[in-house]
């Protein structure tokens, strides 16, 4: 069982998360923006599965996060 000292994460690997949550969340909210811009149904489609693939990542780094506390 890891002690408290193991389950902390590191300042260096933080910093490396929180850029990726940003870009997670950056990339979710620009293709859910796009998505609204498409008329094709098609494209409007790929982008909104995008940004649900974007927020679905967000949403893991976050437990990881949550779960490192």
């Amino acid at each position: 069982m890891p002690n408290a000292s193991q389950s902390q994460i590191e300042s260096k690997n933080l910093t490396i998360l929180e850029d990726q949550m940003k870009h997670e969340a950056l990339a979710c909210k620009k293709s859910g923006v796009y998505a609204n811009y498409f008329t094709d149904p098609t494209l409007k489609s790929l982008a909104q599965d995008i940004s649900l693939q974007h927020r679905q990542n967000f949403d893991g780094l976050f437990q990881y996060l949550s779960s490192h506390q």
